[in-house]
């Protein structure tokens, strides 16, 4: 069983792209990073020295990435202390390898990556798929050395089988299945989520005269012709007609009332609906889109008038034009560009 003292950092050292150095790592018991140029570190050498000796050894990289390498290779020299763990990872076989530090800095031309640690590496690696989906994303930063919350630690060592019986082994694979699952369903509901709150911001930020088009194009895209009865806007509203011909000869015949309220708090009123209403036709149907939603005393208004008529708030609006975004013109989805992405089943 891996013990542990009670203070330590924990550390992830990649071992080369495509971890083309983790065998010189397992082997040599060590952990390393490159920097070749700027040769051995002196003891006592500062954060501002590290950072103009690479700059005289890297000329031509950029202020920016001289001060993320000289954060990279300040850790390893200065930040890592004796008894700190460190986790790597092999990239092929989808493992993490854990040890503890047991030296403090050095230099060698003998490794391919010359500033190093010395390592004390634990018998067996613990598959990536044992782990936390929120845990592998942690690991999968692209740093070469990061450190790592001591909660990714315990649940590492609590999935190495230096620590666990194979009987535990196996409920623990089992256990971390289902809660996998669990994991990657609340993260596609965040991410949902999010990505719906992202296309209610668009749509929020385009102008009443945009949000027409956005409106009009999401009709056509539903299988309707479209035309204009309004220009103007004195009060942020406009109307969109709908038929199948486009003439309004053919029914249903739609009018669309859009509302574009600069206070997200302003919801269209029950008085808005019934001048709404008031302008309708037996042979009209209508729809009233407002990017601010609607009052309790709207809702009502709808339901007990004489005409079928469609409420459209924000969040309506948003699914509908996910579901129809693909027969949208080109310059409608311009409006608001979106990108499809797939998920894992």
């Amino acid at each position: 069983m891996i013990k542990d003292k009670e203070n330590f950092k924990i550390w992830m050292v990649r071992a080369g792209r495509d971890s083309y150095l983790l065998n010189e790592f397992l082997d040599n018991d060590i952990v390393a990073i490159g920097w070749n140029d700027i040769g051995e570190i002196k003891k006592g050498t500062s954060n501002e020295a590290l950072k103009k000796l690479l700059k005289s050894s890297y000329p031509d990289d950029s202020n920016g990435r001289l001060g993320q390498s000289t954060g990279q290779i300040w850790r390893l020299f200065k930040e890592f202390k004796i008894g700190d763990k460190v986790i790597t990872y092999d990239s092929d076989a989808r493992e993490y390898y854990i040890g503890e530090i047991k030296s403090g800095y050095k230099y060698s031309d003998e490794y391919t990556y010359k500033h190093y640690r010395e390592v004390e590496w634990y018998d067996g690696s613990i598959e990536r798929d044992y782990l936390k989906v929120n845990s592998k994303n942690t690991l999968g930063s692209i740093l070469t050395i990061f450190e790592v919350p001591k909660t990714i630690w315990i649940e590492l060592k609590e999935a190495h089988p230096g620590y666990m019986s194979q009987e535990e082994i196996e409920g623990h694979e089992e256990a971390m299945k289902l809660f996998e699952a669990q994991e990657l369903e609340q993260l596609k509901q965040d991410a949902i989520f999010r990505s719906l709150e992202f296309i209610k911001d668009i749509i929020s930020s385009l102008d009443w005269n945009e949000l027409e088009e956005l409106c009009a194009g999401l009709m056509r895209g539903m299988g309707y012709k479209t035309r204009m009865t309004k220009r103007g806007g004195g009060d942020l509203g406009s109307d969109i007609m709908a038929s199948p011909d486009g003439l309004l000869m053919v029914e249903p015949i739609i009018k669309i009332e859009v509302k574009h309220k600069i206070n997200s708090k302003d919801k269209t009123s029950a008085p808005d609906l019934r001048n709404f209403i008031g302008g309708l036709r037996t042979s009209v149907k209508g729809i009233y889109i407002s990017s601010t939603g609607f009052t309790k005393e709207a809702y009502y208004e709808a339901e007990r008038a004489n005409f079928q008529i469609t409420l459209i708030d924000l969040d309506l609006l948003v699914e509908l034009i996910i579901e129809y975004y693909e027969n949208l013109d080109s310059e409608v989805k311009a409006l608001v560009p979106l990108r499809k992405i797939y998920w894992p089943v």
